[in-house]
């Protein structure tokens, strides 16, 4: 009596698996004429390209930062003064933060790249931009506690609809398996956009803009703590940031970027 409701499962459960394998057929065959139809372009060119958004030549073209730097604030220097040497600039200003290291200079192909990850909602771009920032801040990675993404004001973040250094920071978080406090660091008031501010405009701008969430400090208190932005240009973001996360007790705030200012003539965003 019981072997027609066995049968009946035994034939559902055959169905099931079939309709599935054919959705996954379907979807498979969809996906491969969207890629015939609309080809990946390389975010830059615009030349078709596999892979994740930037072609052969492109990638050639980006500026790696790579010792000798600043170790410090991380700016390349021409030459290689010797160990433990500091740049002018990290002695004539030196900022709250340890250090800061950032994957590449910012030229003409990583400013494409940041545009369109910030304004473009080419999160896509994301893992890979992630993954040459782990690659460059692996000395900071080592012994961190948890990654920080600097904030966007609450109605900016509504506008754009995510916050381009969290994206970086769930990457680089994969790729090192240190922490993420996404919420940790606020920025409790809106800011003028940076573009086209001097040095000390742009201090004046974020100064008092952030603060460490009462009901997160605990995340943050005795830690060793790493900002996660896209563009360094003065520091003047990221400094702010520090000084808020110190003033909640962090053990030490570095600064990780996807792309730096280095001649400081070009203002990226």
């Amino acid at each position: 009596m019981d072997a027609e409701p066995s049968l009946s499962r035994s034939l559902s459960s055959h169905l099931y698996s079939a309709l599935a394998t054919c959705r996954g057929a379907w979807s498979h065959a969809a996906k491969l004429a969207l890629d015939i139809a609309l080809p990946t372009l390389c975010v830059s060119c615009r030349e078709p390209v596999e892979g994740e958004g930037v072609c052969a030549g492109c990638w050639a073209k980006l500026s790696f930062i790579a010792p000798p730097y600043c170790p410090r604030l991380g700016i390349p220097f021409v030459y290689d003064p010797g160990p433990d040497m500091l740049s002018m600039e990290a002695i004539a200003n030196p900022p709250a933060y340890t250090r800061a290291r950032a994957a590449v200079r910012y030229d003409d192909v990583a400013r494409t790249l940041v545009h369109a990850l910030k304004y473009q909602d080419r999160t896509d771009l994301a893992p890979a931009m992630g993954r040459w920032m782990a690659r460059a801040g692996r000395e900071l990675l080592d012994g961190a506690d948890v990654l920080v993404p600097v904030p966007l004001h609450w109605q900016r973040g509504w506008s754009r609809r995510y916050n381009q250094s969290g994206a970086l920071a769930r990457i680089i978080a994969r790729e090192s398996g240190v922490a993420v406090a996404a919420e940790a660091l606020r920025r409790i008031r809106p800011t003028e956009q940076q573009i086209g501010l001097s040095r000390p405009q742009r201090a004046s701008n974020v100064q008092g803009a952030f603060k460490v969430a009462p009901d997160r400090q605990h995340l943050i208190g005795g830690r060793r703590v790493i900002l996660i932005d896209d563009v360094l240009t003065s520091g003047a973001t990221v400094d702010a940031c520090a000084r808020a996360l110190l003033r909640a007790k962090a053990a030490a705030v570095d600064v990780l970027v996807f792309a730096r200012v280095v001649d400081g003539k070009r203002t990226p965003i």
